[in-house]
């Protein structure tokens, strides 16, 4: 094993879906609404009007099949990724491998692994998420985020609102584990895409502190029309 696992203890949370909105629950019944939950309540005009023209393009059946087996795909890689993270050397499904090969150079290059696929809450904004990674990357801790596509990415404008995930998902780390030393400042976004490299998204602490005044304007937009909605 090439890395240190020093994990954080868990948080003891319940997963609930309402809705299509999805909410974590944690061990004192404290019910928030997840990242993900906010963003796709707050987004613009622009974005939604860009998904409902993909699935006009693509027609109903084949934006479900897509967007189904990309899924599929992308829990399968994530599998993967936390075992050989929490040190269980694991043989990969043949259907993941593609994904799989792409990553594992830049998965050799983490160290001092403290959270895998775990829940984090935010008490003082009212959100709750579930974080892929929380580790070093290059020696820098930092939240980690694993995508799998087709094809690469280009640029970060078409990571769309990841990198507001991930923001969100730091602002809850160093929040709820502050008392442990998490003090995150920076964030990992790594692409998987088959027969090529993984593309590596890596975020400066400045802009993640732009990414946060943004997150923190959604999250008042949502709360702010959750109470119009009553």
């Amino acid at each position: 094993m090439q890395f240190d696992i020093q994990l954080l203890p868990r948080i003891n949370a319940t997963a609930k879906r309402e809705n299509g909105k999805q909410y974590y629950v944690d061990a004192k019944g404290n019910r928030f609404p997840s990242v993900t939950t906010i963003l796709n309540a707050t987004k613009s005009q622009a974005d939604r009007d860009r998904l409902l023209n993909w699935k006009t393009r693509v027609g109903t059946e084949e934006a479900t099949h897509i967007t189904t087996t990309a899924s599929r795909r992308g829990t399968q890689t994530h599998k993967q990724i936390e075992r050989y993270l929490l040190g269980q050397n694991p043989v990969c499904p043949e259907a993941s491998r593609p994904y799989w090969e792409s990553i594992k150079p830049v998965l050799e290059q983490i160290d001092t692994v403290r959270l895998v696929e775990g829940s984090v809450f935010h008490h003082n904004l009212s959100y709750s998420g579930k974080v892929d990674c929380i580790a070093s990357y290059q020696g820098i801790p930092c939240i980690c985020e694993w995508k799998t596509a087709d094809k690469p990415k280009g640029s970060i404008e078409h990571l769309y609102e990841h990198p507001l995930q991930l923001t969100a998902y730091i602002g809850a780390a160093n929040e709820y584990y502050q008392d442990y030393g998490i003090q995150l400042k920076h964030a990992l976004l790594v692409v998987a895409i088959p027969e090529m490299p993984a593309e590596v998204f890596w975020f400066e602490s400045a802009v993640i502190k732009d990414y946060w005044e943004q997150w923190e304007k959604r999250v008042a937009e949502y709360w702010e029309r959750r109470s119009v909605w009553g």
